[in-house]
């Protein structure tokens, strides 16, 4: 799976999500960017977005617990962390998407690839 993390900026478009006062430390919010579903965290002060779709079984996974980095699927306990989408316990074996984030006038921005 392609980290998206790792995409330079000139090739995502960024997109205005909502206001950091939205998303509290150690909460997350739910959004769809098109037809993705994305979960955004705010951990320690610091945004990240993944997909919100756990790539063993295609079920939600931005309802799980999180623990330092890694949000755990509350279906049937594996790991990805947020910052990479990368998976990090199985049953998973594969990686999520993980998007660029930015903050800007206040404002969560999300960066998703350009067409």
């Amino acid at each position: 799976m392609f980290n998206y993390t790792e995409i330079k900026e000139n090739k995502v478009d960024y997109l205005e999500i909502a206001p950091t006062s939205e998303l509290p430390e150690g909460e997350r919010l739910f959004v769809d960017i098109g037809d993705t579903p994305v979960v955004i965290f705010n951990i320690a002060g610091k945004f990240y977005a993944v997909g919100d779709i756990c790539s063993h079984d295609d079920g939600p996974l931005g309802d799980g617990e999180v623990e330092e980095f890694r949000v755990v699927c509350p279906r049937h306990g594996a790991e990805f962390d947020v910052r990479s989408g990368k998976a990090v316990r199985m049953p998973a074996v594969v990686d999520i998407p993980a998007y660029p984030v930015r903050i800007k006038d206040g404002m969560i921005e999300v960066g998703v690839p350009k067409d």
